[in-house]
């Protein structure tokens, strides 16, 4: 069977030469004899995969000095308790809540100390972000929560909320690397792989080094302390080799097609073929306000649940995959990250067409 176009928000497509590459190396990475699955994590080898890729990532996004990055685990959800239990150094933290995971964020900090939701989209199901050019943040807030990109609704922050001079975090999981980035502007960035970087299993961490408390409460685990995980190089216990391996040559395919400036001006391009069509659309329209749509994720529906499983089900068929929309929204939803190509988008496009052609 060929290769379908695969719009999953995650695990997601990942590009084919990186899958090849790989591939190729899978019973002999480099002469050692072995996959990198059978490496030990402090092997020579293995030292020089992080390291080359820790290098990439801090080229490719410009992350200066004083900045940490961990490969860590537990994807960003782990994340959810780990910010709280090592930045609540006051016991406060505003959230900007405009999804389901930036709301999960929220709910896990309330278990920590005072989490205040100062902005949130959800009276309109999460359709818009909301206006954040002059928020009550809190005077004695340790930070301010957002998750930038909402692979659920497919809304994305185009510029950043003012905080008043808190450190800003932001779960960037489904727009990691899809656009330039000015990481000065955070205290911490951070997201799990599996949407636009690499497989399940990662999640990388970029924090300032002022934020990583030297102490945190000593009920806190010690695989939750950022601490610990940045003195010994994500290798405090055994990492997910594999996963930084394969996130490792993305950067590299990043790199070769023309760092992220390329990324995004291909990622608009993609978006765009999707958006004008829904936009003349007589059958499918999206559910997001046009000023806060996502390049990344793409949600639409007919209106009609019936018709929704019926495009499910025949696009399936025609080799367009994991289009169903999340199960808390319904409709559809195309994930078109850097790895899908534009003739994906353009295939769906065309399905699309011949979709509303045929039940309009």
């Amino acid at each position: 069977m060929s290769r379908v176009y695969n719009f999953s928000a995650g695990p997601a497509v990942l590009p084919e030469e990186v899958l090849k590459e790989a591939a190729a190396e899978m019973l002999d990475y480099k002469g050692t004899g072995m996959s990198v699955m059978e490496m030990s994590h402090r092997s020579k080898a293995f030292q020089q995969i992080i390291d080359e890729a820790e290098a990439d990532l801090r080229e490719l996004m410009g992350i200066p000095d004083n900045y940490k990055v961990l490969f860590l685990q537990g994807g960003a959800s782990l994340q959810f308790a780990m910010i709280p239990m090592n930045f609540m150094k006051h016991g406060t933290a505003d959230y900007i809540v405009t999804g389901q995971w930036a709301k999960k964020a929220y709910q896990e900090a309330c278990k920590y100390g005072r989490a205040n939701k100062i902005a949130s989209s959800e009276d309109r199901t999460f359709s818009y972000i909301p206006d954040c050019s002059d928020l009550p943040v809190s005077d004695d807030a340790d930070y301010v929560y957002i998750c930038e990109n909402n692979t659920i609704y497919g809304t994305k922050y185009h510029k950043l909320p003012d905080t008043k001079g808190k450190p800003l975090i932001a779960d960037v999981s489904s727009c990691f690397l899809s656009e330039p980035v000015d990481v000065e502007k955070y205290a911490m960035i951070y997201g799990g792989v599996q949407k636009n970087i690499g497989p399940a299993g990662v999640v990388i961490a970029i924090i300032r080094e002022d934020m990583i408390p030297e102490e945190v409460d000593e009920t806190v685990p010690t695989m939750m302390q950022y601490k610990i995980h940045a003195d010994a190089g994500s290798l405090y216990n055994t990492p997910p080799c594999y996963g930084i391996y394969i996130c490792g040559k993305v950067f590299k395919w990043l790199k070769s097609m023309g760092g992220l400036a390329e990324m995004k001006r291909r990622n608009e391009e993609k978006a765009a073929i999707l958006y004008d069509f829904l936009d003349e659309s007589r059958l499918f329209k999206g559910t997001v306000e046009k000023k806060d749509r996502s390049l990344m994720n793409v949600p639409f529906v007919t209106g009609d649940e019936e018709l929704d499983a019926k495009f499910v089900k025949e696009a399936t068929a025609a080799g367009l995959v994991n289009l169903k929309g999340h199960r808390t929204v319904g409709g559809m939803r195309a994930s078109i990250y850097n790895a899908m190509p534009r003739e994906g988008v353009e295939a769906l496009v065309a399905f699309m067409k011949k979709f509303e052609a045929e039940n309009a």
